[in-house]
């Protein structure tokens, strides 16, 4: 083990050097991007709208919803999600403020960054999705709920 306790510890120490290497990662295709975009579109508006239907389709079966809420750790799965979201009683919104941030994708797994509104509350949702037989599901939502 070099330890920098001596002239050629610290030597060693600072003189390696690894090469830089650019990574080439596959972009986005347009089509991946319009299809990530609407269903980011159509999972915001079927929860602003308490759309059962539309929120399902929006999520894959297995997926999970967590955050801290009212001081606890949320874990739900989409059927307790839903729940939640009808349950509110909140009326249909049909025009919800909300926008992208960011986008990042490799192959068939993306990660969206989406703030949005749920009644009075202000949500930044990150959408883990990934491209199943085609189409673009959301596999995991983590939220923060803006206090």
């Amino acid at each position: 083990m070099v330890t920098p306790s001596s002239a050629l510890g610290w030597q060693m120490l600072f003189s390696y050097s690894m090469p830089l290497v650019k990574l080439e990662l596959p972009s986005m295709s347009q089509t991946d991007e319009r299809l990530i975009n609407a269903a980011v579109e159509r999972y915001v508006l079927a929860m602003s709208a308490a759309d059962e239907q539309g929120l399902r389709a929006a999520f894959h079966p297995s997926a999970s919803v967590i955050g801290n809420y009212q001081s606890a750790i949320e874990w739900l799965s989409v059927e307790a999600y839903v729940g939640e979201v009808l349950g509110a009683g909140l009326p249909p919104n049909h025009g919800p403020n909300w926008k992208i941030g960011s986008i990042d994708v490799t192959n068939d797994a993306a990660i969206v960054k989406v703030e949005n509104e749920f009644g009075s509350m202000k949500f930044t949702d990150y959408l883990s999705l990934l491209k199943i037989a085609g189409e673009w599901k959301i596999v995991s939502k983590l939220y923060h709920l803006h206090l």
